[in-house]
């Protein structure tokens, strides 16, 4: 399970709205208990996919790295990779199992009309061969780090 508080989830729909029509993406910070997983911030990152864009993402490697050493500094880790789907449902692509972080959950947002309509999480094998669903909860107790993913972005 993935739980995503409230102000990081409010940074996902403003970051996701914001890139539509072209799929958004990010990083959540949080911790990790084996297998129950906090989500505190969010961090958009710029979509560094050099193709279209409408249909494919791919993270900055410099901010992958901004995020995993700004995890470092809040005493959290890196939980989940988030990414939308403009115009169409959140389901998790044969394209997203095969470039997907298995160690982390994926949660995918589907975006109609620049707006987000909803979410579903995944958590794919080692392999990258199959995924299933991760239970997904994006309304629970606020957070304290609420501003730290500004000092991520550039």
């Amino acid at each position: 399970m993935i739980r995503v508080s409230p102000d990081a989830w409010s940074v996902i729909e403003r970051h996701l709205e914001r890139a539509y029509p072209k799929e958004g993406c990010g990083i959540l910070l949080g911790t990790d208990d084996g297998g129950n997983r906090d989500a505190l911030v969010a961090i958009p990152c710029r979509n560094a996919y050099e193709g279209e864009q409408q249909d494919r993402f791919q993270l900055d490697p410099e901010e992958q790295l901004a995020a995993e050493r700004r995890a470092r500094e809040l005493g959290l880790s890196v939980v989940a990779i988030f990414h939308s789907h403009p115009d169409c449902d959140a389901y998790f692509s044969s394209t997203d199992l095969k470039y997907s972080c298995p160690w982390y959950s994926n949660i995918v947002v589907s975006v109609q009309a620049g707006c987000v309509v909803h979410a579903k999480a995944f958590l794919a094998n080692f392999d990258q061969t199959e995924s299933h669903p991760d239970d997904l909860v994006h309304n629970y107790a606020q957070d304290s780090y609420s501003d730290a993913a500004a000092s991520v972005r550039r």
